[in-house]
């Protein structure tokens, strides 16, 4: 890739982002106000890094003639550490270059719908689901975002088999996009008599939460029933029909609330949850159409996927999928987990900037 060209087209491209900024006209449109200010914030970046790389390309240039062309010997002395300064700061900002170089995802910037659910090992795996909701609470709290349980299914040992919680914040989905996929502990329970270790699995969904401008519901595709809460798990369990079952006719996608004691708030909180699986169905089936020319970047992304291990006697946690391991599992379990969440979004981005360098030379 030629950094310098590539540069180039950015620098001009942010001068007629700047423009568009100007025009008055712009807050008439708001998505359109919203999409040009990010792209306007994403080549202000950008455009700082190129004045940074000319500077040091020049500085290089610069020394190197010093070096030829002076006699004495202190400036030349000068001249060459300065040379081996620029030098080792070039590699490093090229690399940070490349990975500005990927545009962010607009959806980076979204707020979530979390859901885990526990999946083999019995009680020990619904505990293990509290676990990781938990994780990501911590998580919340560190980086000052909101989060709202909307749906819980508890058990009797304390754990949950399912729990559904929104988060919003700054840069959410972009934090947590690679989440999604099953989650495996090896431990020995607190129920466990003998000292053997288990193996547990819960499985983790990240989904974007959307706008109703976004995702179009139509009346006539949602079947509505109320009941009574209960069953499983059922938090408010009263002798009214509150709880709420969205039935979206196309897909089959199946919604219950039952955790308010207001049909109406549970009819709410069930959209939301409908929105955001239907958008990240709709995500799902762009992804797989670029996944059709390209391998995936951070595994496939499906719920299936083994993705990470919390080993607990080895007091470790290893993502697969980037051969990334953490020791002091404790704390990654208080929401201590930026070194990894930062590898994860650092491998994505220079999956991607392979895979668009290889579409580039095969056009």
């Amino acid at each position: 890739m030629d950094l310098l060209k590539k540069l180039e087209e950015c620098e001009n491209r942010y001068k007629v982002v700047q423009e568009m900024v100007l025009d008055p006209n712009l807050v008439k449109d708001q998505k359109k106000y919203k999409d040009t200010m990010r792209e306007n914030g994403y080549l202000s970046e950008l455009s700082e890094l190129y004045a940074q790389y000319k500077k040091v390309l020049q500085g290089i240039k610069d020394a190197k003639e010093m070096i030829t062309a002076e006699d004495d010997v202190e400036m030349k002395e000068m001249a060459r550490e300065e040379l081996k300064s620029l030098e080792e700061e070039q590699p490093k900002l090229e690399e940070e270059i490349k990975l500005k170089l990927v545009p962010p995802d607009p959806l980076d910037e979204k707020n979530i719908i979390l859901e885990i659910r526990s999946a083999a090992g019995g009680d020990e795996a619904t505990l293990f689901v509290r676990d990781l909701w938990e994780m990501y609470c911590h998580l919340a709290d560190r980086k000052g975002w909101k989060y709202e349980v909307m749906e819980q299914q508890e058990t009797e040992v304390g754990g949950f088999n399912k729990i559904v919680t929104s988060i919003s914040g700054k840069f959410v989905y972009g934090t947590l996009r690679w989440e999604s996929g099953v989650h495996r502990v090896q431990r020995v329970p607190a129920t466990e008599s003998q000292g053997r270790l288990q193996t547990s699995t819960a499985t983790v969904a990240v989904l974007p939460e959307a706008e109703e401008t976004e995702i179009e519901i139509k009346p006539g595709d949602v079947r509505i029933d109320v009941m009574r809460a209960g069953g499983p798990g059922g938090q408010c369990v009263n002798t009214t029909d509150s709880a709420v079952r969205l039935t979206h006719i196309p897909t089959g996608i199946v919604v219950i609330q039952q955790d308010e004691k207001s049909q109406i708030k549970n009819k709410e909180k069930a959209f939301r949850v409908l929105r955001a699986r239907l958008f990240d169905l709709e995500e799902s089936k762009k992804q797989a159409e670029r996944a059709a020319a390209r391998s995936s970047m951070v595994g496939s992304g499906a719920r299936s996927e083994k993705i990470r291990t919390y080993n607990y006697p080895q007091d470790r946690v290893t993502d697969h999928r980037i051969n990334y391991s953490q020791h002091n599992l404790p704390a990654f379990m208080m929401g201590e987990m930026d070194g990894m969440l930062d590898a994860l979004n650092v491998y994505a981005k220079e999956e991607q900037l392979k895979a668009d360098i290889t579409t580039l030379g095969n056009d």
